[in-house]
Parts: C-alpha cells; structure tokens; sequence
C-alpha cells in the first residue's frame, strides 16, 4: 500500500508530468512570465467551463474576496454577512477594508450558511452577503438570491472549495457555484480541487460593467498604462501557473469524480456506525468534496481518534477549530454576532479523512477498518 497523504499531489503530478514539464519548458524558453499567452488561453477556458462570461485571474483567492469587494465600492462600516465556520481569509479581508463582519450561523447538516440567519442579521447597513460553499457543496443560492434581490444586496461567492460543483435552481436551471452571484472568488492554492504549483486565484462575472472594475483594481487601479483611474493592487496569475491550471482544467471532471467515488466508499463502510454522520447531500447541489468531513458523537473522543489514526500513518484533520468571530484578530474590530450555537458545536465534533483524486481502494479499506477499531475499542 501507498503511503496514505492527505492530500497526494505527488501521485496526481506523476500522471501528468510529461504535459507539465512540457508546458513550463516552453514558458521558460519564450521568458513570457507575465500575462503570456498561458493566462489568456485559461482566462478563456475557465470561463467556458464555468459558463460564466467574465474571469479575472490574480495571485491568490484572499486577493480575489479583497479585489471584489473593492470594485463593489464597499466602505468601512459597511456591513457584510458571512458565516462564521469557515477559513479565515473569507473575513480577514474584511478587516483589512474596515468593513464590518455579520456573523452568522450555518446549517449543521451541510455547514453552510442558513439563509434563515441572513434574512435576521440584515440591518441598514448592511452592503453585501460572502456564502461560503464549504467543503465542495453548494450553499442555498436559490434562497441567497431572493434575500438579495429583497434588499439589494451583492453576493460574493467565495468559492474557493467547490469549483466545478453545479447547483440546479428551483426553475431548472443548472450554473457552477461561482457564477450564481454578483461576483465569484476561487483559490487555486495546490491543495485545492483545481490547483497549481504555487499560489493563485480568480474571479469570475456576468457584470460587464464589474469585470472592467476588477481587472482595473486587480492591475494597480488602470486600464491604461500609467493611468491610475483608482486605488488598486498588484495581483497577477503568472504564466507557469497558468499553464498548469489548463492542464488539470482538463481533468477537473475526472478529479470530481475520483473524490465521489471515494467518498461513496466512505459513506458505505460509516452507513451502519451510529457514532458517526456522514456528509449530508443537499438535492439541489452535486458534491466535489475538497473535503470529507465527518462529525462524531459526543461519546467520541475526537483527539483521541486524530492521535490513534496518527498512530496508524493515517492523516486527518480538524479545520476551523476557532471559528471566526473567536479569533483575536477580531477582538479590535467592529463586528456583529448572532446566535452561533451550530458554529460553536460543530468546531468541537468534526473532523477530516484523508481526500483526494488519487485514494486507492486497499488506502480507503484501511482508514476505514481503522476508524472503526478506535469506536470499538
């Protein structure tokens, strides 16, 4: 058996490493680092694959969340409502344009926002709605919408772990997450389901009018060389990793595949183990699982489970241990916090398998036999 990883990029590489090698060799023998016809080439396939009329490359999806919500005019004060269980990066941007997080609760089946707590934390200030589609599942954008349109309101999708996750509207209609919203923002980070070999990002509309905006404050606030129009930053995909994005962008649908088919070994070997809850599926929302996230009993002792499959050269992980509003970064800034009990249990009862597009069968057997030993102890 294969050393079990918990994300196995070494394996995923050797499958493509002729078309890799190829593909930066050429890049390096033209010294087109920069904006090189790379970038362009996947600015154009991104945006075919997602069907989305816009996409705006840049370094990194936390430069993505920051861009968006520059061009949207947001000012400090402005309220945004976002939840709480997530990466840091989807509200430390927030803090960095003095705007004021909203916290809100998520549902404890999906670990997505509840557009119930939305429509409650909506004030008069507030500007803007960041649904995180967390661990590769849509959130509830049929509901997210409405809420919006009520109140006029942006969303911004932080999309970061469910590119390629299609969710069919209540009418019929099918988009990616990414392109329901004003805006979308992916991480393209090595770790993620559509990554490269360092840091990147995008952003992706169907606003004419918006996507000028993002390439400007994405490119030092100009559209024409030297000619500032407005604040901006320097936040560019460079032309190496483009290249492998266009490689993988090819096989994203493969990779989605490879991660349910894994995840369906999972959901089979847990089916009759009381203690744990498998991933919930929402109807309306396919599943890319970034991640697999389990969530144990309160007769678990979850550290004691990490510690054990360690123990085994099994890999796992608990991600958002400290939600958001209980991190010290916020303790000087303003926010808004609603009722957050969901937040605050499913921090201390959650954990994650070992997910991938390269997990083999004798791997899955193995982490499963051995997740069900420690229960059975």
């Amino acid at each position: 058996m294969k050393p079990i990883r918990m994300v196995d990029l070494i394996s995923q590489y050797e499958a493509i490493k002729s078309e890799v090698k190829s593909s930066i060799d050429n890049i390096l023998e033209n010294a087109q680092f920069i904006n090189g016809p790379d970038v362009k080439e996947f600015k154009s396939e991104l945006a075919n694959y997602l069907g989305v009329k816009h996409v705006i490359p840049c370094a990194n999806g936390t430069d993505a969340l920051q861009i968006s919500m520059m061009a949207l005019g947001l000012k400090p004060g402005d309220e945004v409502i976002t939840p709480s269980y997530t990466y840091i990066a989807t509200t430390e941007v927030m803090g960095l344009l003095r705007l004021t997080p909203v916290f809100v609760d998520c549902d404890p089946e999906t670990f997505n926002i509840r557009p119930e707590e939305i429509r409650k934390a909506i004030s008069p200030k507030t500007k803007a709605i960041v649904p995180v589609h967390l661990y590769g599942q849509s959130c509830a954008m049929d509901e997210i919408m409405e809420i919006a349109n009520e109140y006029g309101l942006y969303v911004i999708e932080d999309n970061a772990q469910a590119i390629g996750c299609s969710y069919t509207s209540k009418d019929g209609s099918v988009k990616k997450t990414g392109t329901i919203g004003t805006v979308g923002c992916t991480s393209f980070f090595p770790s993620k389901n559509l990554g490269c070999y360092g840091d990147g990002g995008a952003i992706c509309t169907n606003d004419d009018e918006l996507a000028t905006k993002l390439q400007m404050v994405a490119n030092h606030g100009q559209s024409k060389r030297y000619y500032h129009d407005m604040v901006g930053c320097n936040s560019r995909l460079d032309s190496i990793q483009a290249a492998v994005l266009r490689i993988k962008l090819r096989k994203l649908d493969q990779y989605i595949a490879n991660r349910n088919n894994a995840a369906e070994y999972y959901n089979r070997a847990f089916a009759s183990v009381e203690q744990i809850k498998t991933p919930a599926r929402d109807f309306q929302s396919e599943h890319v699982f970034h991640q697999y996230t389990l969530q144990l009993d309160d007769s678990i002792d979850r550290d004691g489970m990490v510690e054990y499959l360690a123990s085994k050269d099994i890999p796992s992980m608990i991600y958002y241990p400290v939600p958001a509003h209980k991190q010290k970064m916020f303790a000087e800034l303003e926010t808004r916090t609603g009722d957050l009990s969901t937040t605050d249990w499913l921090t201390t009862r959650v954990f994650s398998l070992p997910m991938h597009t390269e997990l083999e069968e004798d791997q899955l057997k193995y982490i499963c036999d051995s997740v069900i030993e420690y229960i059975n102890k």
